[in-house]
């Protein structure tokens, strides 16, 4: 039996498994197994919480088809969260080991025994071409011309330790994200994939977001990705910091000062816990 906390940031969910005390042998494989919002608890993924040699604790991620992913913001906060509540880091403030680099955050208060207000540091975005990575001539990608299903675009593209591609659409609700989003992800542009972001501009302070995820298709929201957009509609002249990001799932408050790092606030809930038993006993 593996046991398990499923958590969400915004209605963007995982299982969190404590890999101190339980050694998963097959993470791709239980990450498609207990993701099935069918035969699975359902999630957008797995992330193990582990120990760290240069941090207080490691964030291992994999998306719901097994394949791994660098960073989530939503996922970071609540590593933080469930890292603090089991006491695995004795104080608020803490420094987490991710795909991304060492990223601090703070859980910045308990608004109640199962959810809290957690600030985290995303780094410092990545904008050269070569670091989404994404093919091409070298430089900044800011408003690029694509096509997507014979439609033209404009993208800007940002690594928040993950690939993001970020069009700024009229109606975000009405956009048709499952018809785009999933070429945008495929693009050859981009040889590791790529998660895309179709964003609409209320105000200078506001905007929405709906993402389609990679490896996992649309999600209720997505930390990074807000983070990517924030970066996005700075360097196009669309938004000002701080920014409020509307998501489906809620919203993110987020900070950016035009260099330094991206920081992120938003909410992190325990949903429930409980005891895996896997179909297949090689996995753990």
């Amino acid at each position: 039996m593996i046991p398990f906390t499923k958590m969400e940031g915004l209605g963007n969910d995982y299982v969190y498994i404590d890999g101190g005390k339980v050694d998963i042998a097959d993470p791709p494989a239980l990450a498609r197994e207990i993701s099935n919002r069918h035969f699975g608890v359902g999630s957008d993924g797995l992330i193990l919480i582990l120990p760290s040699d240069i941090a207080d604790v490691r964030m291992e991620m994999y998306n719901a088809d097994g394949s791994r992913s660098e960073m989530c913001g939503n996922g970071l906060r609540c590593v933080g969260y469930y890292a603090r509540k089991h006491g695995l880091v004795e104080t608020d403030g803490m420094v987490v080991e991710t795909g991304a680099g060492i990223l601090p955050l703070t859980v910045v208060e308990e608004t109640s025994d199962h959810c809290a207000l957690v600030r985290i540091e995303l780094g410092v975005p990545r904008l050269e071409r070569l670091e989404i990575p994404m093919t091409g001539a070298a430089g900044r990608v800011i408003e690029e011309a694509i096509e997507l299903d014979g439609v033209p675009f404009d993208i800007t593209a940002v690594s928040m330790g993950n690939p993001h591609a970020v069009a700024f659409v009229e109606d975000a609700a009405a956009f048709p994200l499952s018809r785009f989003g999933p070429v945008l992800e495929h693009h050859p542009l981009f040889p590791n994939r790529v998660n895309a972001e179709f964003v609409e501009v209320v105000g200078e302070g506001e905007v929405i977001q709906r993402t389609w995820e990679r490896g996992t298709g649309e999600t209720l929201a997505c930390g990074t990705g807000a983070a990517a957009v924030t970066v996005a509609g700075i360097l196009t002249g669309r938004t000002v910091s701080p920014l409020t990001v509307h998501l489906r799932g809620g919203d993110l408050l987020l900070h950016w000062d035009g260099k330094g790092p991206v920081v992120q606030t938003g909410p992190a809930k325990i949903v429930f816990t409980g005891e895996w038993s896997s179909r297949r006993h090689d996995l753990y």
